[in-house]
């Protein structure tokens, strides 16, 4: 199979290097994962903007459903992405492991991870008690419209990185007993 690189920002395209010069100023670095999508003209600065749309999910559910989404599809990337971020939004080590594995303590939260979880595992269906329980729990309409398109912008990370293997630029997640 084909080897990918990452590439290097003289190697993107103009818009894509401002992008990168941005990114350098903001995080101090340019992720690989980000660098791979510049391989497009277009795709770096869509994504973004996808990315960083409002949303009705606070940072720390779209980090939960990042990790627990990253865990089903098997991406190593974007798990240690998402376990640094997660406690750069104030989730302890225990709590990232639960929602890895599925759960959380905090019923709402819970529910908000088995829904994601669900989706992902299969193909955008859940089970009606999961669903119910998303309910339940005080998510609305727009929660779960918002929790749709999380798990799709997670999805496609995870799908890049799955494919062209990049190198991980964060600490390795662990592995799950």
């Amino acid at each position: 199979m084909k080897t990918f690189s990452v590439p290097t920002k003289e190697e993107v395209a103009p818009a894509n290097q401002a992008i990168f010069e941005n990114l350098q100023k903001a995080l101090g670095f340019v992720p690989n994962l980000y660098a791979t999508i510049a391989h497009s003209e277009n795709g770096l600065s869509r994504y973004l903007a996808f990315q960083g749309a409002k949303t009705s999910l606070s940072n720390k559910e779209k980090e939960a459903v990042n990790l627990i989404v990253s865990q089903v599809n098997g991406c190593v990337y974007c798990q240690s992405a998402h376990l640094v971020l997660g406690k750069m939004n104030g989730f302890s080590e225990d709590q990232l492991l639960d929602i890895r594995k599925g759960k959380s303590a905090d019923a709402k939260l819970n529910a908000l991870v088995q829904l994601a979880a669900e989706v992902a595992e299969n193909k955008g269906r859940a089970s009606s008690e999961t669903v119910d329980a998303f309910f339940e729990n005080g998510y609305t309409n727009e929660n779960l419209v918002d929790l749709i398109l999380q798990v799709s912008d997670k999805t496609a990370m995870n799908f890049l990185h799955n494919l062209t293997q990049i190198p991980v630029d964060f600490p390795l997640a662990p592995a799950l007993d």
